[in-house]
């Protein structure tokens, strides 16, 4: 019985499709009736009717499945007719296809949008699937996300099928739908990496207390310890520099500072514009100003390129950071006299650590 089959596959379809969706059938059904009216009207138009005139609906036959459309007066709704063009039958069927198959779509969409809200904040991994504009669709398991192209690493060059780590942000409301927003190029992403690699953090033990980055270029970050015997900027870095290292590849090497974080304001200023030395710095707390000086060999390792070193000194601490050069003594001077004060610093990793500075400043 071939009609009966009709309408026992379109029934057995709108019961799929209403348990997936959560929909009630009758909504689903009028759905199906404006698609097949908007296809309807848009033949009829290739054919010069107007369809402006009339009003239209769609009837289903309830054994068949059969779709037939009726058009009636606009004002006064009478003058009822069928006008169901000549194998028009095939047209609607297929556009009820169209509209069941969609709703499936956005009910497993919605399904998988449903399991990843509860990992917003968190790392995921995902392929670039393709480009779109400046935005970049990712394959994450059985969803896609989007890190649109102000999320994304300035400069960072993307490949098809490449697999990156991103910060999945947010589920945000778009003229898509839903979409998995994420991103590549926040404070926060840099946390959650160094969250992965370091255990002390993820267990508490080490806490990143500030962060300041210029995505792709540098980032500076402090972090703190309460517990004894523990040095938070040697966790971070890890042995052999293995954990600060795993951080920069997945950054595509973009430089890492990390800071020991204190509560006095003035050793915080000072650190922050590590490696460099400071000779003297005065603290004007209300203002939230701080007047550095350094040798005038280390200005412009301080200042960094295109003021970017003091830039992020600046954000990190919450002074605004004016640097002064003493013409009268260069940074091997002052690193002398700082070595008789802190007889235990490591003479050899400043001196290395200076020597990589000026060549990346020039």
């Amino acid at each position: 019985m071939p009609a009966q089959t009709a309408r026992t596959e379109f029934a057995q379809a709108l019961k799929a499709v209403a348990t997936q969706t959560g929909l009630d059938a009758d909504v689903i059904i009028e759905q199906v009736k404006q698609a097949i009216i908007a296809a309807y009207k848009r033949d009829a138009r290739e054919e010069g009717i107007d369809t402006e005139i009339k009003n239209y609906d769609v009837e289903i036959h309830p054994v068949s499945g059969e779709m037939r459309i009726f058009a009636s007066d606009v004002e006064t709704g009478e003058n009822k007719e069928d006008v169901t063009p000549p194998g028009f039958g095939r047209i609607a069927a297929q556009t009820a296809k169209q509209v069941i198959h969609q709703k499936l779509r956005e009910a497993e969409h919605g399904a998988v949008i449903a399991q990843f809200e509860g990992k917003v904040g968190t790392l995921v991994s995902g392929m670039v699937l393709r480009f779109d504009g400046g935005d970049v669709r990712v394959e994450i398991g059985k969803a896609e996300g989007i890190m649109p192209y102000d999320k994304r690493i300035p400069n960072e060059r993307l490949n098809l099928n490449q697999r990156l780590t991103f910060l999945f942000e947010e589920v945000k409301e778009t003229p898509r739908g839903q979409e998995i927003i994420l991103s590549r190029n926040s404070e926060e992403f840099v946390k959650k990496l160094f969250e992965r690699e370091v255990p002390e953090i993820s267990s508490g033990n080490v806490q990143i207390k500030a962060i300041s980055r210029e995505a792709g270029i540098r980032t500076k970050i402090a972090v703190y310890s309460n517990q004894s015997g523990v040095d938070p900027v040697g966790s971070c870095v890890g042995q052999k520099g293995v954990r600060v290292q795993a951080v920069t590849n997945e950054l595509g090497g973009e430089r890492i500072d990390i800071i020991a974080w204190t509560d006095e304001e003035k050793d915080f200023v000072k650190a922050s514009l590590s490696p460099v030395e400071v000779i003297s710095i005065k603290l004007e707390k209300k203002e939230k100003k701080a007047t550095v000086e350094v040798a005038a060999d280390a200005l412009s390792i301080a200042i960094g390129a295109n003021g970017q070193n003091v830039r992020l000194a600046s954000k990190l601490t919450g002074y605004e950071i004016d640097i002064k050069a003493d013409e009268t003594k260069k940074a091997e001077e002052v690193h002398e006299e700082l070595k008789e004060e802190k007889p235990k610093e490591s003479d050899e990793k400043k001196e290395e650590f200076l020597a990589k500075e000026e060549t990346q400043e020039k």
